[in-house]
């Protein structure tokens, strides 16, 4: 039995992905879209994944990309953060409202106009927790392979509207704070190596997106205690946007066109309901709370922490107040998903009880 070896051709999917990442993301960047080399790589990565491109994300490579996010996460929160605190418990009430909206009308939706079974429908309505859904869909519960592209349209297309959204409507974005002094190498080798640690732990607790909120938690804790004020260097800040955007894009791949085009106005019109629905919360938690629009929006958007992590960082807002707010929506959906997906064995056993 001959031993795996590396294939120099093995590289080439990896080294493209990057490359359409970074070449996409600084066309965008030249046009002067916010978040331009997270949103432009984004896009770009899915377009050539769609066209049958051979792209690749490995898992090592999405694994340093959440490092990276939790790191540059940390190091943006602001030394007043925990002064936001008393206004949380306003926008997390707005949280679980907005949650149970949104499951209950694009559920809804899915089955009454695009004849989606009520598994398939309801578990690709959940705002997050992806891998958990599709453990429970690997079950039998609903259709994995509609859910999944369901999903990530939800995922890119929330990447793709809050900057666009920042250009073209009337929502508050900061350029993030110029710094003043950056982290040296022998820091960063010394934040990495506490956020990998954190974030092996946090994965080993099961904490949903553990190597993301670990390096995160590492990152923040060491920054609120002194022991670092500055910044992350601004070409690896980039590097981590190209990261970002090549991980969202890669999760088109393997989806076929022909696949895509049979849920894609279904995961469109539900994406927009979602969009319609956080839009709507986020202005109601606007009159009762003094934060910026844009920071409330991210907090409250249902896409994947690191896209809106990033984000956060790329259009100047508070970091700790998106990632508190993430996590409170996990957790949240941990206990939702279950209990959804009892209701509709129970209803599916109920319809099998009637036609017999």
């Amino acid at each position: 039995m001959s031993a795996t070896r590396f294939s120099p051709s093995a590289l080439f999917p990896v080294l493209l992905t990057l490359a359409i990442s970074a070449i996409c993301g600084g066309l965008a960047e030249l046009a002067g879209l916010p978040a331009g080399w997270l949103m432009g790589g984004a896009l770009g990565v899915t377009v050539a994944a769609m066209l049958g491109a051979p792209v690749a994300m490995p898992a090592r490579l999405r694994d340093l990309s959440f490092i990276l996010i939790g790191m540059s996460m940390g190091a943006s929160v602001a030394p007043d953060s925990l002064t936001l605190l008393a206004s949380w418990p306003v926008s997390l009430t707005a949280l679980a409202l907005e949650l149970v909206v949104i499951i209950a009308t694009t559920g809804w939706m899915l089955t009454r106009f695009f004849g989606l079974d009520a598994g398939t429908a309801y578990l690709s309505s959940f705002p997050g927790h992806l891998s958990f859904i599709l453990g429970i869909a690997a079950t039998g519960v609903g259709n994995a392979r509609q859910i999944v592209i369901i999903q990530v349209i939800r995922i890119l297309m929330l990447t793709i509207a809050v900057p666009i959204g920042a250009v073209f409507l009337p929502v508050d974005h900061f350029s993030p704070p110029a710094p003043d002094a950056f982290l040296g190498p022998l820091q960063l080798l010394a934040l990495a190596g506490g956020c990998v640690a954190m974030g092996l732990a946090f994965v080993w607790l099961k904490v949903p997106a553990g190597m993301v909120l670990g390096a995160m938690a590492a990152s923040t804790a060491a920054k609120l205690g002194g022991l670092y004020t500055e910044a992350m260097p601004i070409p690896l800040v980039i590097f981590t946007f190209i990261l970002t955007g090549a991980l969202i894009g890669s999760r088109f791949i393997g989806i076929t066109r022909v696949e895509f085009m049979s849920a894609a106005l279904g995961g469109l019109i539900a994406t927009a309901m979602t969009l319609s629905i956080v839009t709507a919360v986020a202005l109601g938690v606007a009159q009762l709370v003094d934060m910026p629009f844009g920071q409330i929006w991210l907090g409250l958007s249902p896409g994947a922490l690191e896209g809106m992590g990033a984000l956060g960082i790329a259009l100047g807002y508070d970091t700790a107040f998106i990632a508190a707010h993430h996590v409170i929506r996990l957790l949240m959906l941990s206990f939702a998903i279950p209990a959804v997906v009892m209701l509709v064995r129970m209803q599916e056993r109920a319809a099998q009880d009637r036609r017999i």
